[in-house]
């Protein structure tokens, strides 16, 4: 840094408002870069929880909106998407996906002419459609940029462009969470680097955080809670993991059953359609199990939750790239039962820090048996709770991953 004599300028494009893995992980990087090394501009399509999060924690330079960077093609241009919208009249519906075009490629040229004016140094590109608007934007002012790849696939109409961006000398860097997400790079291999989530190992510690979740739900200490968290979408395999509760539960003494709970957090976004979290409720009273399934909804900071957890289930049935309920269930020294899928086999190792079931297909079953298993074995918990803490702290902590991104920001500007 010294050879360059001042700060990197690097402007953070984030694709989503939203609260979610993405924007949690950004504010985890945020935090641990050197201040005095890069100014820190972060880009967002509007204010809501992930602004919200940086302004609080002050770990932004500099927060810009955008409005014209657009995060569903048929949202209407003046709000975000809600999910009435995708009933409105397939001509409505149609003519806003036309006007989206317009406003992307205005917000496009707003953001070279921001970027040209404000002499930055590098795009840092966090979401599957910075990724592409990263890379057009490097092709067209002559900016370095760094994907960081979150996903494990992509529609086939756009992976021939995102070959063509990934492969351009534009993008320097294409950092990858997980070996799973790496894959689909075979044809520029020389550009990309795994490099896991990782979190603030202190704010994520039992001690530090008192938990609520108990007595919002009136649970004494013996109930064992089976929890997890996320956005709640088919691919999430929160319909498996009912399944798999009422199998578990029908199993169960009627001592046993009094003492268990199933408690979710996490909702279905307003733009995605249909609304999963409601089908996932219906199917738990069809099943029988509503008293025990307990589907909590949205929290925006989810640790008084985790913290009271006995065994995280993180029920991913697709190749999810890295998730952070993982690694946030271990930092709380919580074992984790999760699907043997994409990026997830990497944080979690089984028999050690949890259960990894078999996932093609899902084996409901087999994770059924493993609920059985850790509530019946309270000294099983404990133990892998304890390994799951340590390989967190040792491997998973924020300030390590923060400086390696570092790196590869003042390499890619070199």
């Amino acid at each position: 840094m010294k050879d360059h004599g001042r700060k990197l300028r690097v402007a953070f494009i984030n694709d989503t408002a939203r609260n979610g893995g993405p924007g949690r992980s950004l504010h985890c990087i945020l935090k641990f870069l050197d201040p005095e090394a890069i100014h820190r501009t972060v880009v967002l399509p509007r204010a809501g929880e992930i602004s919200e999060l940086l302004e609080t924690s002050g770990v932004a330079d500099e927060i810009v909106f955008e409005r014209n960077l657009v995060e569903n093609p048929i949202e209407p241009w003046s709000r975000p998407m809600q999910r009435a919208d995708f009933d409105a009249p397939a001509a409505k519906k149609a003519w806003r996906a036309v006007g989206n075009v317009v406003r992307g490629a205005v917000g496009f040229a707003r953001l070279a002419s921001f970027l040209r004016r404000g002499k930055f140094d590098l795009i840092y590109c966090n979401g599957t459609n910075a990724d592409f608007a990263g890379g057009a934007l490097a092709a067209v002012t002559g900016i370095p940029a760094i994907w960081h790849v979150r996903y494990t696939s992509l529609p086939s109409a756009v992976r021939a462009i995102h070959k063509r961006l990934s492969s351009s000398s534009g993008v320097k860097r294409i950092v990858c969470v997980s070996h799973a997400a790496a894959a689909q790079f075979p044809h520029c291999n020389e550009k990309v680097r795994v490099i896991n989530n990782a979190l603030d190992v202190d704010d994520y510690s039992a001690s530090r955080n008192r938990g609520v979740l108990r007595e919002e739900l009136g649970l004494s200490a013996d109930t064992v809670i089976f929890g997890s968290q996320g956005r709640i979408l088919p691919r999430k395999g929160y319909a498996e993991m009912t399944r798999a509760a009422k199998i578990a539960l029908d199993a169960m003494t009627p001592e046993e059953r009094d003492r268990v709970r199933f408690v979710v957090l996490g909702d279905t976004p307003e733009d995605y359609h249909p609304d999963h979290l409601a089908e996932c409720i219906e199917l738990s009273r069809t099943l029988g199990i509503a008293s025990h399934m307990i589907f909590l909804g949205f929290r925006a900071d989810v640790r008084p939750y985790v913290v009271d957890f006995d065994i995280a289930i993180v029920p991913s049935i697709y190749a999810d790239p890295l998730p952070r309920a993982v690694i946030e269930s271990m930092a709380f020294g919580k074992p984790v039962i999760a699907f043997d899928v994409g990026g997830v086999s990497e944080m979690l190792r089984d028999g050690e820090s949890g259960a990894l079931v078999q996932a093609n297909p899902p084996d409901v079953e087999g994770m059924a048996k493993q609920f059985l298993r850790y509530l019946r074995d309270p000294e099983l918990r404990k133990r892998q709770g304890e390994t799951a803490r340590e390989r967190v702290v040792a491997e998973f902590d924020g300030r390590a991953h923060s400086a390696k991104i570092q790196r590869e920001i003042i390499e890619s500007v070199g």
